[in-house]
């Protein structure tokens, strides 16, 4: 599906792709997708899912910057539905804390794909040992500390 749309600022920089209903609605039943997005020559993985009365799919600095556009700019998309399996590859370091911490690898396993990601990526972005070590250890606290009772 293809269409043209602002790419909107939503705040200082929460960037995303408002979907218009006519193509939301041609993805199916449901409330969120995973899709691939293209915008020129850049593709990427992305969910469309409700936000504040609309169907917006987020614009990471990241994206943006690979796929040349900013916000504000008028832009063409091109959306597909993304069926192929999403994974995460476990950096050597977490994955070994992971399997050593009795109840991690489960609680990491059953995790949704963006929060495996995002544990994943506070990892890889860091660039100092301390600091790769303390964000290793900060998730597996937050994958073994259970939730107090309601």
């Amino acid at each position: 599906m293809r269409f043209t749309t602002v790419l909107e600022l939503g705040g200082k920089t929460a960037t995303g792709i408002r979907v218009p209903d006519e193509v939301f609605a041609s993805l199916g039943a449901g409330r969120r997708y995973p899709v691939v997005v293209t915008i020129g020559v850049y593709s990427h993985r992305s969910s469309v899912a409700p936000y504040r009365g609309a169907f917006m799919i987020a614009m990471s600095e990241e994206n943006r910057a690979r796929a040349e556009v900013a916000a504000g700019e008028e832009i063409e998309v091109d959306l597909t539905l993304d069926t192929e399996p999403r994974e995460v590859e476990v950096p050597a370091d977490l994955a070994a804390l992971l399997d050593a911490k009795p109840g991690a690898r489960v609680a990491f396993e059953a995790l949704s794909y963006s929060n495996q990601r995002r544990h994943v990526l506070a990892v890889e972005g860091a660039t100092a040992d301390e600091t790769r070590q303390r964000r290793i250890l900060a998730a597996l606290a937050e994958l073994t500390t259970p939730y107090p009772a309601a």
